[in-house]
Formats: structure tokens, C-alpha cells, sequence
């Protein structure tokens, strides 16, 4: 009997001891992972033993046993979540339990900046490491999405909405532009439709406008101004004369340098708004929130014109004899400094990629220049891009 005792109280000491050392293990960081990380994919579904098995497998848990304990004692083992989880460092499996409850999912942030084209997306997509640029572009030609609302679209430009997304490592390309328009379509409100719909233009013709904008301006209270000066060209019939839409052309056939000059301006593009009055047939870039609401309700105004101050701004006018002066003021005294050495390097090109500037007899609204720069100040962590010069004035 006395053995006996002894016995019995041997195995609740040794239990206990047990217990005890499972229990410190689940307050232990632990790692036997050799790489710098380690991801594990937890599929939608899937029970709290398997999810067990996945990551005693992928060395971030030491054993089972010490997993249920963990999973005991955070009281979160209906609360796991599905999705890919990336360990970098040792972790208590009491962490690790905690980390899946949270939902802390491994994401890559990536951001498109307003403005760019599905060819320029395409590359931000590359360099992610989410597959070739060519995959992007053919994803972006499927219009079944965007078809109810634009039976005229070939293809998806000016509808993957600017944003940045939080994509899982594998995410391919028809996931990511399948996103980026139901962006859109969310963005693009029923009540913008309808307020675009009393103006008289089709959903089309609002984002090709609201692209124009877009590419002519980075300042967020010119927007309806720019948009203002387009609507009343196109109101009296007047040549929309933009230079973006020019380098849209060119890009598209694969004929643009980097430089806009003058003989380009003559080059036959449907999209070539020096040779065909009206919008272009469609959209030459992803606009912005903004830039869509400035197509929809323009600045009331009567400006036809617009002359770069050189500082990421304009002066409008709606005189020709008004937009000369402005010209004068603005563009010739910029090349004055330039010659005397005043504007600085990051200013080159404000005055546009096509002419001077002069005033003389032109009917061209002027424009925002910014041939060599972004037009926007630096982002970090975004693909760099070269602004769009918009349109000069320029003799005849």
C-alpha cells in the first residue's frame, strides 16, 4: 500500500512536472526555421489541428502538444483566421495563436499613383514581383467588368481606380485589375452617375475628361478650373488642343521619346487632339476622385485659356488678348531666367515640350507645362514618373 502511494505521488509530481514544462514552452519564443522567414498558408476552412500540423511543419511551433496548450490558454481557438502569415523572428506559440486570431495576414502595399497609364501600372505591377508587366496588360483588356457601364471601352484605361491595395504575395494580375475596378465602381458613385447624366455626358466621356484633368494638374483646386476651360471648348466647338493627349497617342504607337515636339503635334491619332476637335475616344489615364468630381461639376467659369506659373500652378483667362499677356508674363520670363541661369534645375520644362509660349494669334488654351518633372512632389515608395506637358501657346 505504502509503494503504492509512493508511486501514484511519483506520477502526479512527474505530471505535474510535465505540465509545467509544457506550459513554460508556451511562453517560450521558439524558432527552427533556417531562412530569414518563414510563411504559412492557413486555407479558408481548415480545422485548429491542421492549422497545428502547418505550423509544427514550417518549424514555428515546436510540437502539437505545446500548441494545444497555447491554443488552451488564449481561450482564441474558434477565432483563427484563414490567409498567408509571415514569422521573421522567434515567437512564443501563446503569440503565434495570438497573431492568427488578429488576423495579421502577410500583405504587400502598392501603391498607384493618380494619373498612369495601364502600360506605367503595369510595370509598377512587375516590379512588386507579382508577375511580367505583359500579364498585367492583358488582364486590363477584359472589359466584361466595366461593360454595363461603358459598352464602348476596349480595354480598361482610366477605370483601375488609383489607390493603394494590400495584395497577398500570390495575387495575379486579373485578381489585382479586378480589384482596382470595383474600386472604381465604388468610387464612381450612382449620385455622380446621375449628376453626370443631367450635364449630358455618358460615363466615358466624364473619366476621358476627368483624365485630361488629371495629367494638367497635380493642385487639387485647379481641378475645376482645368475641367472648366475643356468644357467650354467643347461647348462652342473649339479645339481641345492638349498636349497629354498627344504623348497618349504616341506612347500608344510606340513613337514617344520622352520629348514632345513640335512636329508631333501633327501626328494622326484619334487621340490627337490638336487634329480632332472633341474628347478623345476614351479615357488617356487613371483619374482620381478629384478629378472625376471636377469633370462632373466644372468650376463656373468662362476660361478658355491657361499659361503654367512655372511653380506647379496657373493663371486662366478667357480673352485671347488676356491669355497673350499672361504668357508674356509667365512663360517668356521664364526662359529669361533660364538663359540667366536663375530657374533651377527641377523647374526645366515647366514651360511646355512644343513652343515658347509667345502669344500670337493662337487659339491654344496654354497649359502646365511640367515637360521634365512628375508634376507632383516626390512620393516615396511609388514608381517615379515624368508629368505630362499640357498645352502652349504658340505662333501660328
Amino acid at each position: 500500500m505504502k509503494r503504492l502511494a509512493i508511486l501514484v505521488l511519483l506520477v502526479v509530481i512527474g505530471a505535474a512536472a510535465a505540465a509545467t514544462v509544457v506550459y513554460l514552452r508556451a511562453r517560450e519564443p521558439y524558432r527552427a526555421y533556417t531562412g530569414l522567414e518563414q510563411f504559412v498558408e492557413i486555407p479558408q476552412g481548415v480545422g485548429t489541428k491542421a492549422i497545428g500540423e502547418r505550423l509544427v511543419s514550417a518549424g514555428v511551433l515546436r510540437d502539437q502538444l505545446t500548441y494545444r496548450v497555447a491554443l488552451w490558454m488564449s481561450g482564441q481557438a474558434r477565432h483563427l483566421k484563414a490567409g498567408e502569415y509571415r514569422f521573421d523572428q522567434p515567437m512564443t506559440p501563446v503569440d503565434v495563436i495570438g497573431k492568427l486570431a488578429r488576423g495579421e495576414v502577410y500583405v504587400v502595399n502598392v501603391t498607384f499613383p493618380e494619373g498612369l497609364t495601364i502600360a506605367e501600372m503595369s510595370k509598377i505591377f512587375e516590379s512588386h514581383g507579382f508577375g511580367p508587366a505583359a500579364a498585367f496588360v492583358e488582364a486590363a483588356g477584359d472589359v466584361a467588368s466595366i461593360r454595363p457601364l461603358d459598352p464602348a471601352a476596349r480595354d480598361l484605361e482610366g477605370y483601375l481606380f488609383p489607390e493603394t491595395y494590400a495584395l497577398q504575395r500570390r495575387t495575379d494580375a486579373a485578381k489585382l485589375v479586378g480589384l482596382m475596378v470595383e474600386h472604381f465602381l465604388h468610387v464612381f458613385t450612382p449620385e455622380m452617375r446621375k449628376s453626370a447624366e443631367a450635364r449630358g455626358l455618358a460615363v466615358r466621356q466624364v473619366v476621358t475628361l476627368a483624365s485630361i484633368v488629371e495629367k494638367e494638374t497635380a493642385r487639387p483646386d485647379e481641378r475645376p478650373l482645368v475641367a472648366a476651360v475643356y468644357e467650354n471648348r467643347l461647348r462652342i466647338g473649339m479645339g481641345l488642343q492638349c498636349d497629354p493627349t498627344v504623348i497618349y497617342a504616341l506612347e500608344r504607337a510606340g513613337k514617344y521619346t520622352g520629348n514632345l515636339r513640335h512636329g508631333d503635334l501633327a501626328f494622326d491619332s484619334p487621340y490627337n487632339t490638336y487634329r480632332y476637335r472633341g474628347l478623345p475616344p476614351g479615357p488617356i489615364a487613371s483619374p482620381g476622385k478629384a478629378s472625376l468630381d471636377a469633370a462632373i461639376h466644372p468650376a463656373d467659369a468662362d476660361y478658355l485659356y491657361m499659361v503654367s506659373r512655372n511653380n506647379g500652378s496657373h493663371e486662366f483667362a478667357a480673352t485671347l488678348d488676356e491669355h497673350n499677356r499672361n504668357v508674356q508674363k509667365y512663360q517668356v520670363q521664364y526662359f529669361r531666367d533660364l538663359r540667366a541661369g536663375v530657374t533651377s534645375g527641377s523647374e526645366a520644362g515647366e514651360a511646355g515640350a512644343g513652343g515658347s509660349g509667345t502669344a500670337g494669334g493662337s487659339d491654344r488654351p496654354g497649359g502646365s507645362g511640367k515637360a521634365g518633372g512628375s508634376g507632383r512632389s516626390g512620393r516615396p515608395g511609388r514608381l517615379e514618373r515624368r508629368r505630362q506637358p499640357a498645352t502652349h501657346l504658340r505662333r501660328r
